[in-house]
């Protein structure tokens, strides 16, 4: 049976956003008492939100850790979309090539590692009717 002291440690361990393996290790009981204790009480599987520790880059507001998994960057998939749309152009890539188009002769680059021929799909289009003959 725990003590009263136990259980106020393991509310303030979870409340911080330790796991149940780490709560255990510090408190020196088993990982599934702690497991259990918590799910009676309504601390099990929540995130740990850590104050002014990360915020989104989008919308600025707190992005909800788990602890033991990877560091997240923005509070939602929405957020993370809108980031990347509006700063795509700030990305500083080194796979970053240029080339020039076969078809109309236009100049543009692409990010990876497939060389491209067409700077567009129009211009791909145009070359499979044409033959690839120049516009």
């Amino acid at each position: 049976m725990m003590t009263d002291n136990q259980k106020n440690q393991i509310k303030a361990l979870r409340q911080s956003g330790l796991g149940y393996t780490e709560v255990a290790n510090r408190i020196g009981i088993p990982k599934d008492t702690v497991k259990s204790f918590c799910q009676r009480n309504n601390l099990a599987g929540k995130r740990a939100v850590f104050a002014g520790e990360n915020t989104c880059p989008q919308c600025g507001g707190a992005v909800a850790q788990t602890p033991g998994r990877k560091k997240r960057r923005f509070c939602t998939d929405a957020c993370r979309i809108a980031w990347w749309a509006k700063h795509h152009d700030d990305i500083q890539s080194g796979n970053r090539h240029d080339y020039v188009c076969e078809i109309c002769g236009k100049a543009f680059s692409v990010y990876g590692k497939v060389p491209r021929k067409y700077c567009s799909h129009g211009c791909y289009v145009a070359a499979r009717s044409k033959g690839g003959e120049r516009l």
